[in-house]
């Protein structure tokens, strides 16, 4: 096979995460964006030592699998990846690609749950962050998601399926007004312009909103009538915040140099297995309530026994899980590195009358080292790429009887994994939660227990 050159081929199977195996010729090649069954054509992108890349160019067969997709943008937009397979379909392709990692990790048996379904299939997100461009070059103003293989055409996402019409309506409202005014999107290459982002965030057990725009700070606009004609929009829940942040950072992220309240406040709440949350529009929370119900129960039952229980909640976030966990414990201890989700914790940790909380700001990797308590239990729920193996190597020395790994990137949890068994962990059970239906993501409970080094 050369580069730049066409093939056609068969898909033969999907990896985590969406990495479709084409079979063409004596040749597989990993194409993207497809699912099994289908005959596609591609391009061939990347080789490298022998393997192969190829970017879809066209579906020429579609799989017998396939349904028609309930969602107008999702030939183009990069957001969803599996609109058109049915649910059931989604989480057998999910179950088997995660049993498939774990197999190939966990070197003894164990037990494998599946994946369990999210409660909410459609408009299941709490948070959108929506971006400001053009469609086209030099196209009419657009807001909404990177069209896919793409990192700069912006397609405008009116009719998207996994949120619900409250952020449609907000979405509409909003670009519609910019559109009007003429101002221009931030361009991430020139480093110049205004719009950057729009941030919309619900309580789905409260139905408070919370909207932010985001612009850099390089011209000055009138915020009044935009805020006015969204507090005029009919919507099911009810906006309780709305702010304008500034960023001017070169990086293509949502973040905040300095935010501004417009309207009400700079925070909303949720509510998650009847305790309260008070969210901030820049900390972490799940972006699936409901899912997060499953998920936090799911973990709650694999810790088990925490009652008179030290537990370490490592990358604790908001405090969710120690929360979640707190009731029947001795102690709690969460650590975490970003300070603005510690306030949070801390915050939530009083909304909810626990006082048995203790939430710290820092790195596990440094902060481990000066935790006196010996924790009876660990819960781990780190970023995507995983804990530092420094980091895990300090936390497999605490040597406790269980850790509980909640992982959103199988593939940085099969890596750890390989370092925890090997220091005389043994995974009892492990499942899937499928806290992004529609996506080819999903999240992995594991449940270790300490069996003494070899």
């Amino acid at each position: 096979m050369k580069k730049g050159q066409i093939y056609e081929g068969m898909v033969e199977r999907v990896d985590f995460p969406n990495k479709g195996v084409v079979r063409c010729e004596e040749h597989s090649v990993v194409v993207k964006n497809t699912v099994p069954g289908q005959r596609v054509r591609f391009q061939v992108n990347k080789i490298r030592k022998g393997k192969c890349e190829g970017r879809l160019l066209e579906v020429l067969e579609r799989s017998s699998l396939e349904i028609e997709p309930k969602c107008p943008h999702f030939a183009v937009c990069g957001g969803c990846t599996y609109q058109n397979l049915p649910y059931e379909e989604q989480l057998r392709l999910k179950s088997s690609q995660l049993k498939e990692l774990l197999d190939g990790a966990i070197s003894e048996p164990y037990v494998f749950e599946g994946v369990k379904e999210s409660p909410q299939r459609e408009a299941y997100r709490n948070k959108m962050e929506f971006s400001f461009g053009d469609e086209e070059k030099d196209g009419p103003l657009s807001l909404g998601m990177h069209r896919r293989g793409s990192f700069y055409d912006i397609v405008t996402v009116d009719g998207c399926r996994i949120v619900d019409e409250d952020y449609r309506r907000i979405l509409s409202c909003v670009l519609d007004y910019f559109k009007g005014k003429g101002l221009p999107f931030y361009h991430k290459l020139r480093h110049t312009g205004y719009l950057r982002h729009l941030l919309v965030r619900k309580g789905v057990r409260t139905g408070e909103i919370l909207v932010a725009l985001v612009t850099s700070s390089q011209m000055e606009a009138a915020d009044a009538p935009w805020v006015e004609r969204l507090l005029g929009l009919e919507l099911e829940g009810k906006i309780v915040g709305i702010l304008h942040t500034f960023n001017d950072s070169l990086a293509d992220v949502v973040q905040s140099d300095r935010t501004e309240i417009l309207y009400g406040r700079d925070y909303f709440y949720e509510e998650l297995l009847g305790l309260r949350f008070r969210i901030s529009p820049f900390s972490f929370f799940q972006t699936n309530s409901l899912g997060a119900e499953v998920l936090y129960e799911t973990a709650r039952s694999y810790i088990g026994d925490t009652k008179d229980k030290v537990i370490f909640d490592l990358y604790s976030g908001t405090g969710t899980i120690a929360q979640m966990l707190a009731p029947v414990a001795e102690r709690v201890v969460g650590v975490e590195i970003v300070e603005e989700a510690v306030e949070a914790a801390k915050v939530n940790a009083k909304l909810n009358g626990l006082s048995n909380c203790t939430f710290i700001a820092g790195d596990v990797l440094k902060v481990v080292d000066g935790l006196s308590e010996k924790p009876d239990l660990i819960v781990l729920d780190p970023p995507r790429d995983g804990v530092h193996p420094r980091a895990l190597q300090k936390i497999i020395e605490f040597g406790v009887e269980r850790i509980v790994y909640i992982s959103c990137k199988p593939t940085s949890l099969v890596r750890d994994l390989e370092l925890l068994q090997g220091c005389g962990y043994k995974v009892e059970k492990a499942v899937g939660v499928d806290m992004f239906p529609f996506t080819s993501h999903v999240e992995a409970v594991i449940l270790m227990t300490f069996c003494g080094s070899e």
